[in-house]
C-alpha cells in the first residue's frame, strides 16, 4: 500500500547515506577489542568479520524483497505488518520505537563522555550537555526533512572518508614490535562467544535502515531495496579495510580488551595525541546517529498512528515534512531517560530483540511468496528459495543460541510480549 500523504522528496543517494551512516558506528571502533579477547588468531578474526558481513549481505538480498513490496515509510513495522498481520506488526512497531528512544538517550550521553576526554571541564555538566545535544537534533527535525537529509549525507561522506584515511595511516606507518604473548588472555566460554556474535550483529545492524523512509524516497521502493544492498557492500568493504589495517599495523594482541581499538592502534603507531582524532570521529559518528535516529523513530510512531495503533497526532506532518508530534514525543521520552539514567535494561532488551526480528523478516519473505505469489515485486530475492533457507537456518541458530545463553533477557522479552496483548486489545477496541 502506497502512502499518499507524504511526498517523495528524498533523493536516491540518501539511501546510501542512511545505510552506510547508520551501520558504521561505535561497534567498529570498540568491537575489534572485544572480539580479539576471544579470537586471537588473525586469520580467524578476519574470516569472522568477512563471513559475518557476507551473511548480513545475503540477509539483505533476501529481506530487501519486503522493502520492494512495501512503498511505505515506517521501517520494520511496515514490513512485518504485511507479512504477519496487525498484532505482530503492532508488537514489533512499539518495540522498534522503544529501542530507538533509549538509543538516542544513550548516544547523547556517550557523546558528552567523549567530549569530556577532549575537554575535561565539561564532565561536571554531563547531564545538561547531553540534553542539549539531543534537543538540538530534535529541533533540526522540526526545521524539515530536507535539512536533516543533507546533514546525513554530509556526515556519512565524512565518516567514510575518516575510516579510509585512518586505515591508510595504519597501513603505511611502521608500527613498533609488540609482545603478543603477554597480552591476550584466554576467553572461550559460551557467554564470550555470545558476546562475539552480538558484537558482530550490533556492528552490522542497520542494513534495512532505509525502509524507515521508503515512502519518501524518489525512485520508489524498488530503488530503495537495491540501494540497501549497495550500501551493505560498501560497509563490508570499509570494515574489512579497517580490520586488515588493524591486524597488519599492531596485531590483535595490542587491541584485546581496548574500548576504542582504532584509537589505541593509532596511538601505538604514531603518538598518543593522534588517538584524539578517533575520539573526534566517534563524536561525529554519534552525532550522525542522533540525527538519523530522530528521523527514523518518529516514522515508526507515524506508521502506527495511521493504522490506529498510536495517538492520531503522531501521523500529522509539519511544514518541513516530518511528523512533529512524534518527534516531540520521542524527544521527551529520551530526555526523561537521560535524567533517570536507568535505560540500560531497555537497551539490552532491544538489542536482544534485533535477532528474532531479523528471523521474522526472513520468514516474512517465505510467507508472502506463498500467500501473494502474483503481487508486484520491484525487487525479487536473489537465489530464492535457497538463499532464504540459508538465512532462515542461520538466524534460527543464532536466535536459539543467544536465547539459551542470555536466558534472563529472553524471559523479560517474553514477558514484554505478554503485556503488549491487552494494550493491543484496548487500542483496536476504541
Amino acid at each position: 500500500m502506497t502512502d499518499q500523504s507524504v511526498t517523495r522528496a528524498l533523493p536516491g543517494k540518501f539511501v546510501l547515506a542512511v545505510i552506510v551512516g547508520g551501520v558504521i558506528g561505535l561497534g567498529i571502533l570498540r568491537g575489534p577489542g572485544e572480539i580479539a579477547l576471544v579470537i586471537p588468531d588473525s586469520v580467524s578474526y578476519l574470516s569472522l568479520w568477512l563471513i559475518g558481513g557476507l551473511f548480513v549481505l545475503l540477509s539483505t538480498v533476501v529481506s530487501a524483497e519486503l522493502v520492494g513490496m512495501t512503498p511505505r515509510s515506517g521501517g520494520t513495522y511496515s514490513l512485518i505488518r504485511r507479512a504477519y498481520g496487525p498484532y505482530p506488526g503492532f508488537l514489533i512497531g512499539w518495540v522498534d520505537w522503544l529501542s530507538f528512544v533509549p538509543d538516542i538517550a544513550l548516544k547523547a550521553v556517550v557523546t558528552i563522555e567523549f567530549v569530556a576526554i577532549l575537554f575535561p571541564e565539561t564532565a561536571s555538566w554531563h547531564t545538561p550537555l547531553s540534553i542539549m545535544v539531543t534537543s538540538v537534533f530534535a529541533a533540526l527535525q522540526l526545521r524539515g526533512i530536507a535539512l536533516c537529509a543533507l546533514i546525513q549525507e554530509f556526515a556519512t561522506a565524512a565518516i567514510g572518508l575518516v575510516v579510509v584515511v585512518l586505515a591508510l595511516v595504519l597501513f603505511f606507518v611502521e608500527a613498533p614490535v609488540i609482545n603478543a604473548t603477554a597480552v591476550i588472555p584466554t576467553r572461550s566460554g559460551l557467554h564470550d562467544w555470545s558476546l562475539v556474535i552480538a558484537t558482530i550483529i550490533f556492528t552490522y545492524d542497520g542494513w534495512l535502515y532505509a525502509s524507515y523512509f521508503s515512502g519518501e524516497i524518489r525512485g520508489g521502493s524498488g530503488t530503495v531495496a537495491r540501494s540497501c544492498i549497495k550500501g551493505v557492500v560498501i560497509v563490508i568493504a570499509l570494515y574489512m579495510l579497517l580490520n586488515i589495517a588493524l591486524v597488519k599495523s599492531v596485531g590483535l594482541a595490542a587491541l584485546a580488551g581496548s574500548d576504542l581499538a582504532l584509537a589505541h592502534a593509532l596511538e601505538l603507531v604514531t603518538s598518543p595525541a593522534v588517538g584524539n582524532a578517533v575520539v573526534v570521529a566517534a563524536i561525529l559518528i554519534l552525532l550522525s546517529h542522533q540525527n538519523l535516529a530522530y528521523m527514523g523513530a518518529p516514522r515508526v510512531l507515524q506508521a502506527l498512528a495511521k493504522d490506529g495503533f498510536a495517538a492520531k497526532r503522531a501521523q500529522e506532518l509539519g511544514k518541513g515534512g516530518n511528523p512533529v508530534f512524534a518527534v516531540l514525543l520521542t524527544w521527551l521520552v529520551s530526555v526523561g531517560l537521560i535524567f533517570l539514567g536507568g535505560f540500560e535494561f531497555l537497551v539490552l532488551l532491544s538489542v536482544f530483540l534485533f535477532i528474532p526480528l531479523y528471523l521474522a523478516l526472513i520468514v516474512g519473505v517465505l510467507i508472502l511468496r506463498k500467500r501473494e505469489p502474483e503481487s508486484e515485486r520491484p525487487y525479487r530475492a536473489w537465489g530464492h528459495p535457497y538463499s532464504t533457507i540459508v538465512c532462515l537456518l542461520g538466524w534460527t541458530l543464532i536466535t536459539v543460541f543467544q536465547a539459551y545463553v542470555e536466558r534472563e533477557t529472553a524471559v523479560y522479552a517474553v514477558a514484554m510480549v505478554a503485556v503488549s496483548l491487552p494494550v493491543y486489545w484496548y487500542l483496536v477496541s476504541k
